[in-house]
Parts: C-alpha cells; structure tokens; sequence
C-alpha cells in the first residue's frame, strides 16, 4: 500500500468521518431493552458475537467486492437476499449510501464514478459490497479494507454502548482494546471466505435486531 492510501485508511477510520454509521447500535440498543445486555460482561459476549457475524456475513462480501469491482451488482443483490431481517437490510442500505456518498464527495476522482455507475445499475448500496468497492478505488489493499470493516464495526457498537449508558468512555476502550485477539481470530478465519459461504452464526442477535421498530423509545435507527 502507498503512503498515500495509508493516509487516506486512517481518514476513513477516524471517528470524525460524516458516514453516519453513530447513529447505528448493531442490534444493541434492542438488545438492552430485552435485558440481554445489563453491563459490560454481557457487552463482551454481545461484541464476541457481533464479529463473527460480522466476519461470517459481510466480510464474504466486503472481499468479493475488493478482487472485482465490477460483481457489485450481483454482490450487492446477493446481500438483500441474505439480509432477510428487516432492519438489519435497512440498515445496511442506509450505511452503504451514506458510505458512498461520503466517500465520493470527499474523494472524487476515484469514487465518483463508482457512485455514478452504481446508481445507474440501480443498486440498493448494501454496505459490505459497497464498502469493499470503495476501498479497492481508494488502493486500500484487501487485507487493510477487511481489518478496517471489522474495527469500524467494533467502534460502532462500543460508541453505542457509551451513549446507552451500559459502559463509560474510559472502560469503551478498554474493551476495544482487550477485543484485539478475537479480531485477529475473526480475520484469520474468515478472510478467505467466499460469498457462498456467507452465514448467520448468531441467530439470537438477528431476532433481537429484528425488534428494534417496536421499541417503545429509541435514539438510534438500527
């Protein structure tokens, strides 16, 4: 990877880039209010679970998209078909064109072009596909874009947690950073993953997400 490409994988890790994925929670948010997550022992095993669903259900697409840009319509069609849970697809469209509109504003000469033929294929924007696309343009090489996909996901929640008061900033990151061996244990595992091997580990999580339209109160959308 070129210097350049490196600068530009710290940009899109930064919590400060306007993608939208804070207002995000992963399925935590629901799962606070069913009372499956009360405190930071039941926020472990909420993360444990999120990444390897993460690795076993989007990473497949995040690299199919990366070795070939141009299988984004049939990768971005195969995710609709396997996010049959509903705010779980919804969501994933919703991060996947704000990732993408982010991206092309902010770095036109390789991005918009990928947006521009993305929106005349009509594509839903599904978020690993979109995302693994993105990165390939960017010359963020396959293994970075996976490394990125996986922490972005991590963050995401653990930011989720801060503000539904379950952890403090402070032991957020002490979590963070003790989750560094089981993201290598979720790349290790699943990087190599083709899209036919796209699965749900954790069923419990997706029914659980699957609940948050009926929440009584809400502050995040997914």
């Amino acid at each position: 990877m070129g210097s350049g490409s490196i600068w530009r994988l710290l940009q899109l890790g930064d919590s400060g880039f306007p993608t939208g994925g804070f207002a995000h929670s992963g399925g935590l948010e629901a799962a606070v209010q069913q009372g499956e997550v009360r405190g930071a022992p039941e926020l472990r095993r909420f993360v444990r679970e999120l990444l390897w669903q993460a690795g076993h259900g989007g990473l497949p697409l995040v690299s199919a998209a990366h070795g070939e840009p141009a299988t984004l319509p049939a990768l971005d069609a195969r995710a609709e078909a396997f996010l049959t849970n509903h705010v779980a697809n919804r969501a994933s469209r919703t991060q996947g064109r704000a990732f993408l509109d982010t991206c092309a504003r902010i770095f036109p000469s390789p991005v918009a072009p990928l947006r521009e033929q993305a929106r005349a294929q009509g594509l839903r924007f599904h978020h690993a596909p979109v995302f693994g696309a993105v990165l390939r343009a960017l010359d963020v090489d396959v293994t970075d874009a996976q490394r990125l996909f996986l922490s972005l996901t991590l963050r995401g929640t653990l930011s989720a947690a801060v503000r539904l008061g379950i952890v403090g900033t402070h032991e957020s990151h002490q979590l963070q950073h003790q989750a560094t061996p089981l993201l290598a244990a979720v790349l290790e595992a699943c990087a190599g993953l083709g899209v036919d091997a796209l699965a749900q580990p954790s069923p419990l999580l997706d029914l659980l997400g699957s609940t948050h339209d009926r929440l009584y109160s809400r502050l995040f959308l997914s």
